[in-house]
């Protein structure tokens, strides 16, 4: 079943392609600050709004393959970098797996590739509250509160969030996205994700410091696996990445893609 997801865009639409898929309750803008402060003079930077989330179907199927199929039918089967923040750090993972003609190269930012069961329960629980709020600003402060923002501008937040939650027809301020998507990915991001052997591309790792989703467990056989083609960088953040730690999260992906 062919999907067609909406698709933001930076860049000059003949450079190299650099696609970028966000994690769950979040939508293409997020790469914003990423694509024009630093990504958009070098590359063509796409970035989707997964199933069920922004401007894009919601309806389902929301496993992997769904996901990836409709990812590749939006962005096109050309090569390109990928980079995935979360949930969408596993989707690249699992493309780079099933299609590895198609990936040059592989940023992870924070990446969910195997949530522990425990915790993607926790998540996926919480998401069946609806977020509803009285106001703009009341979202905005939830967020902080929520995601234990510590480092983030303000003023990023509120600009990202601006396009991603609006005011339904009671006056409540919501985000766009689907709660039964949304908790359909926490069980995906349980799952067991394919083997880093598989994946054999250059690959850069970032990770927050304080983040939720621990990666310790996969480091080394992730080290074992790729060798030298692994790069890992750690930065003083929580789990969104491009809020907590933009300048640090994006001079380590530009570097990394700055190398031949």
């Amino acid at each position: 079943m062919k999907r067609t997801l909406h698709v933001e865009a930076w860049g000059d639409p003949e450079a190299p392609r650099a696609v970028y898929l966000h994690g769950v309750t979040g939508c293409g803008g997020h790469a914003r600050g990423l694509a024009e402060g630093w990504l958009a003079g070098r590359f063509r930077v796409l970035a989707p709004d997964l199933l069920g989330h922004g401007s894009s179907p919601y309806e389902p199927p929301w496993d992997i393959e769904a996901h990836v199929d409709a990812v590749l039918d939006s962005v096109g089967r050309e090569p390109a970098d990928w980079i995935g923040h979360s949930f969408g750090g596993r989707l690249a993972f699992e493309l780079a797996a099933r299609h590895p003609g198609l990936v040059r190269r592989l940023v992870l930012l924070d990446p969910a590739l195997a949530l522990d069961p425990a915790v993607a329960l926790y998540a996926a629980e919480s998401g069946r509250e609806e977020r509803a709020y009285a106001s703009f600003e009341d979202a905005v402060e939830r967020r902080f509160e929520e995601s234990g923002l510590r480092t983030a501008p303000r003023e990023l937040v509120e600009t990202d969030l601006r396009e991603h939650v609006v005011q339904s027809e009671d006056g409540l301020w919501r985000y766009r996205y689907s709660q039964a998507a949304v908790i359909a990915a926490y069980g995906e991001m349980a799952s067991a994700p394919p083997s880093f052997s598989s994946v054999r591309v250059p690959t850069l790792l970032v990770l927050g410091n304080r983040s939720y989703v621990t990666y310790d467990h996969l480091l080394d056989a992730h080290r074992a696996a790729l060798g030298d083609l692994l790069r890992v960088v750690d930065v003083e953040s929580g789990h969104t990445l491009l809020w907590d730690a933009l300048e640090e999260t994006a001079a380590a992906v530009t570097a990394f893609l700055a190398d031949v």
